[in-house]
């Protein structure tokens, strides 16, 4: 990993910062995106008091929607490492036994709407945006303090100006009033919507028109008076703003968004642009089209994909915008984004080049989708679980038998490069449901966890040995064609091979695939490849959550794998060397037209699989020429004869996750290892993702074509 540098915490205006513990950073994050959590024991103990489960809950999910990373528990500290993470703000919190939630005390950022929040910031060109721009070329932050009539009391608003902002400039300057989504206040814009670093960037790049920005506190009975009377009062008197129609824009999010649109049907011409970022409102019964028409040159639309709470109720309004014959842009369907500030981070990067002057097009940001129908989802109990869409988002939802449950999350390989990731459930009826997406194209798999308790998702017929709780679906699409079925009849076959283990003293159980148009009679006799499981699996886990049929099916009919058999055993043995040499092959070898030459025998494995391939590799160099290591490290260099290993191997090729994957720090070193005894292997370098099936899927797919070639 490369060097964890410390937190970047962008740039924050008037926050009053946490008070910051002398412990070590609870957050790290690396120049490649690569986040690593660590709290010790005693932080915990001091923070959380006695707890079984740690989590950091933030924008980590599918669409960038709140999700829970699990933190493990190893040698006295918490800790996990997530990645790697695109670039973008990301907000976070800690949480103990889904009730304890603790601010982290080592990071002194802070989220005035959210006290328990704290932030950092991944930098990358796709968020060039929302970086700090050079120390003293951008805008400034400042508080206005005004009276409310509405409240009766004092409130304040964040204002930006512009660089080089001239309070004695003939010409005033243009003004957009910004408002914050329901829940949040009037620095959330600042504090996570890292308005000011967007401001500022767009200024620097020509792209926005020079201008304030006031962000007001939107939390009132009335809003228009709020907004009309005293906040654009404040402001008028307070800063060198233009009081034309024309050069007053209005936009907010979420709630901010519904009160926008709320103002311009009630107040129609009062500004002339407005934005609803996922705001949207039912219209009033009757709408003025005519003045609205007249008096607004921009009335631009977003919203999220269907995890956006505001996707339906935008589809209804432009039904009934279109139905008044007002009109207005629509950004189209953001395919990537919730009901989340990195949603509407990018609705305001679109929306403010647009003030203020000719915008090159009214259409859809790129790769932006049309809104044509509603989202609606089946019944309850109505449908399979997990229902699939076209577009990959996915609804779980449990049977009523948890109806009494205090919390109920799904947790699955949704996180970067399949990493688990927890998603809360909603209650609905009886029932708890959950929609996420979109998903990658590959093998799925997931687990209920049921107020603390993980908890097979019943409704789903799917199952793996190994994981009693574990329930898995297929997502298809081109870059996962290899781990799709092929067409009945087209790929090999797979049979449970009986044997006897004297290591394990019991009867025992493999799977063998033989290969379309296996001939147990065939003259030369076929080649054969053990492949091995890891701890706490079986011999059908290659099969169940390996999908090394589905591999070994396509790689065969692309004409890419020399036909060969390959053995699935149980590894489950205090010596897997005798367990291999003395049962597992003499059982293969008996039932199977396969080879016993070692030129055409190959062994490979991944985890304890892995290491027990190293192992039969040391102790009997040569009787295998095709190795195979999948997240394992080499271990003791004692006693290994480099130059027989060397001699009798044809290939050596091992592979492991990147550096969310435990072993990766003794994969590294295990390397080093052979460097030094003078051992040739090959490694292509880290496969994305954690010590876990994504990872040796891809693996397999590579290694298996390069035997017996």
């Amino acid at each position: 990993m490369a060097g964890g540098a410390a937190l970047a915490a962008g740039s924050l205006v008037a926050a009053t910062p946490a008070t910051v513990a002398a412990e070590q950073p609870w957050v790290t994050v690396s120049d490649d995106g690569f986040v690593t959590f660590t709290v010790s024991d005693e932080a915990v103990q001091e923070h959380f008091g006695d707890v079984d489960q740690l989590v950091a809950e933030g924008n980590f999910g599918p669409s960038a929607n709140w999700a829970q990373w699990g933190i493990s528990h190893r040698g006295g500290t918490w800790s996990s490492v997530m990645g790697p993470l695109e670039p973008g703000l990301y907000y976070y919190q800690f949480t103990g036994d889904d009730t304890k939630v603790v601010k982290d005390p080592t990071n002194p950022t802070s989220v005035a709407s959210e006290p328990e929040w704290s932030t950092f910031f991944i930098p990358g060109e796709s968020a060039s945006l929302l970086a700090d721009v050079p120390e003293g070329q951008g805008g400034e932050i400042e508080t206005m303090t005004y009276h409310s009539t509405v409240t009766r009391g004092p409130r304040s608003a964040l204002v930006w100006t512009p660089p080089d902002y001239d309070p004695e400039r003939r010409e005033r300057y243009p003004v957009l009033y910004l408002q914050h989504g329901g829940g949040q206040g009037y620095r959330d814009w600042v504090e996570v919507g890292r308005a000011k670093q967007i401001f500022d960037n767009l200024t620097l790049r020509g792209d926005m028109e020079p201008m304030v920005v006031v962000m007001g506190d939107g939390n009132v009975a009335d809003f228009d008076k709020e907004l009309l009377r005293n906040l654009r009062r404040a402001a008028r008197h307070e800063y060198n703003i233009s009081h034309r129609r024309e050069q007053q824009a209005l936009a907010g999010l979420s709630m901010g968004g519904y009160q926008a649109l709320g103002t311009l049907f009630a107040h129609p011409g009062e500004f002339a642009y407005v934005g609803s970022f996922a705001g949207s409102r039912e219209a009033p019964p009757r709408i003025d089209a005519k003045k609205i028409n007249k008096g607004t040159e921009v009335l631009r639309l977003y919203t999220g994909n269907i995890t956006d709470g505001a996707y339906n109720r935008t589809y209804r309004l432009m039904q009934q915008l279109d139905s008044a014959g007002v009109e207005y842009q629509f950004d189209g369907v953001n395919p990537d984004r919730g009901h989340n500030w990195n949603a509407w981070q990018e609705n305001l990067i679109d929306f403010v080049p647009r003030l203020f002057r000719d915008a090159p097009d009214d259409g859809p940001s790129p790769g932006h989708l049309p809104l044509e129908a509603e989202f609606e989802q089946p019944p309850a109990g109505t449908t399979p679980t997990p229902w699939i869409t076209e577009d990959r988002f996915v609804t779980f939802e449990t049977t009523t038998e948890f109806k009494d449950a205090e919390n109920v999350t799904v947790w699955g390989n949704w996180a970067p490069g399949g990493s688990w990731i927890r998603v809360e459930m909603d209650r609905v009826g009886d029932r708890w449901r959950a929609t996420i997406g979109p998903l990658e194209p590959g093998f799925h798999h997931y687990r209920l966890i049921v107020d603390g308790v993980a908890t097979k998702d019943t409704s789903n017929p799917t199952s793996v040995t190994s994981e009693p709780t574990w329930s898995t679906y297929f997502i298809p699409g081109e870059s996962a064609r290899l781990l799709a079925d092929v067409p009945e009849g087209q790929g090999g076959t797979v049979e449970t091979l009986n044997y006897h283990s004297e290591v394990a003293g019991e009867e025992r159980e493999a799977y063998v695939w033989t290969p379309p148009g296996y001939d147990p009679d065939r003259a030369e006799a076929y080649p054969v490849f053990y492949l091995q499981h890891g701890g706490g699996q079986s011999y059908t886990d290659w099969i169940e959550m390996g999908r090394a049929k589905q591999i070994l099916d396509n790689h065969s009919l692309d004409g890419n794998l020399e036909p060969m058999v390959v053995v699935m055993a149980n590894g489950n043995v205090a010596d897997f060397t005798t367990e291999l040499r003395e049962n597992i092959v003499p059982a293969a070898r008996s039932a199977y037209n396969i080879s016993d030459e070692p030129s055409k025998q190959a062994l490979a494995g991944l985890s304890m699989g892995g290491g027990h391939t190293y192992g039969v590799l040391k102790s009997h160099p040569g009787e295998f020429a095709y190795i195979g290591v999948f997240s394992a490290g080499f271990g003791s260099a004692d006693g290994v004869d480099a130059a027989a290993i060397n001699a009798g191997t044809s290939l050596l090729k091992v592979y492991v996750g990147d550096q969310t994957d435990f072993v990766y720090p003794s994969f590294m070193e295990s390397l080093e290892t052979m460097d030094q005894l003078g051992i040739d292997y090959v490694f292509d370098g880290a496969t994305p993702g954690p010590h876990g099936w994504d990872v040796w899927q891809k693996n397999l797919i590579d290694f298996a074509p390069l035997l017996f070639q």
